[in-house]
């Protein structure tokens, strides 16, 4: 894969340079125009290479290469708000001490692109595969996974595949999704407005409360105070490990709780966990739960939350509980979770892999993160999270390093020849 590397990694800051933030629809662009030219961008690249290409409505497209019966490596092209604290432009693919910087760069951009370059590889080779790969790109998966609803109307989704968007060595098991936003009335609120969040799957890293009512001891709660707008900073990270992150809106909520029993209600339910959800447990790890996004409206506070909940057991085991305890909400998002066998002929195909390339003795995962694996029969996500290394997704200067772009098109080359010999 070494002489394919110059041509990585230069297609891969193309499509970094794209925001492909999901933004308000146009005529023939669902998510956005920053979203279309990515996708035909990369569907124009795969052409040149000589690979038939479909373009499902700038929903989604795909890649073809062999016949057969249908493998897939599930990628996305759309990515997160680039949001606060870059020290290297969002979107200019700067490369600087070894590394590619931008937002994409690993999730899922980066992937995606070498996947492309490793079914090149192989076609130049002169490999056939005895499957036909259809390497398939979405737009919406960071935002409700529209792509793949539209995908499945337009074409057929092969049963077994992986999705380069996880971690190593092999995921077998995901968390149950479940995104849900909470209204509390709270008339004479002890603040005007209070805004914050800008995705249910990012942790939050900026709020504000203006016209707050009262500011003392905000200081201990690490809130500036300007007039009477209270600001809370934190850290973004992805919202399947809230710990990695610093969550602003706990800031605030917080301090509030010290003054209003209102206040004091809505903190315990969602970050004191007086509903014991964070205690639901199972071999896939804990219940994650992460308050992101808040907006208040006409005396009503409106709290978006994250919710990943253990592989073995229900969405109702969650709603359950917030139905107990009176809670208001609308369910937004939900995806049920993925458990794979761990012994099955996929994972362990992917884990003989990935042993074989690093050298390393490893054992399957479970992970909190929803990667495209879920939407197949049998998927299993597959990298390029290393063990051991900084995770940049979801967070400012976000990079990938560009030894790590050299491993993955081994990695990636030897999955798809294995998977489809």
């Amino acid at each position: 894969m070494e002489r394919y590397f110059d041509e990585i990694v230069k297609s891969m800051s193309e499509m970094i340079s794209y925001d492909s933030a999901q933004t308000a629809p146009e005529p023939g662009m669902p998510f956005g125009k920053g979203a279309a030219d990515c996708l035909n961008a990369f569907l124009a690249l795969a052409e040149k290479m000589g690979f038939e290409t479909h373009n499902y409505d700038n929903y989604a497209g795909e890649v073809i290469f062999g016949e057969g019966e249908e493998f897939a490596v599930l990628c996305h092209l759309d990515v997160v708000p680039a949001g606060d604290g870059w020290t290297h432009p969002p979107f200019g693919a700067e490369i600087s001490d070894g590394r590619l910087y931008g937002r994409g760069a690993m999730d899922d951009k980066g992937p995606a692109v070498i996947c492309l370059y490793c079914m090149k590889a192989l076609k130049d080779e002169g490999f056939s595969p005895k499957k036909k790969i259809k390497l398939i790109v979405g737009c919406n998966e960071e935002s409700g996974w529209a792509c793949i609803e539209h995908y499945n109307r337009c074409a057929h989704m092969p049963e077994s595949g992986f999705s380069p968007d996880a971690d190593f060595p092999v995921i077998y098991a995901e968390k149950g999704i479940l995104h849900f936003e909470a209204a509390f009335p709270l008339p004479d609120a002890p603040f005007a407005s209070l805004s914050g969040g800008a995705r249910a799957n990012m942790v939050c890293a900026h709020a504000e409360a203006k016209g707050v009512k009262g500011s003392s001891g905000c200081e201990k709660y690490g809130l500036s105070l300007k007039g009477t707008t209270l600001t809370a900073h934190g850290v973004s990270a992805h919202a399947s490990t809230p710990h990695e992150g610093v969550n602003a809106l706990e800031k605030l909520f917080a301090f509030f709780a010290e003054k209003d029993g209102r206040m004091r209600r809505i903190y315990d339910i969602l970050f004191a966990d007086c509903l014991g959800l964070k205690q639901m447990h199972d071999e896939t790890g804990p219940l994650t739960m992460s308050p992101d996004v808040v907006r208040f409206e006409n005396g009503v506070l409106y709290v978006t939350t994250d919710i990943r909940y253990p592989a073995t057991m229900k969405q109702s085991d969650v709603t359950g509980k917030l139905d107990a305890a009176g809670v208001s909400y609308t369910l937004l998002h939900c995806q049920p979770p993925l458990f794979n066998d761990r012994q099955g002929a996929l994972v362990s195909a992917l884990l003989k892999v990935y042993e074989s390339e690093t050298g390393e003795k490893a054992e399957p995962l479970a992970i909190g993160g929803g990667t495209y694996a879920r939407a197949l029969k049998n998927g299993a996500g597959f990298g390029p999270q290393f063990a051991g290394e900084p995770a940049t997704i979801h967070q400012a200067d976000e990079y990938i390093t560009l030894e790590n772009i050299g491993k993955l098109a081994r990695i990636y080359r030897a999955a798809i020849r294995e998977l489809t010999k």
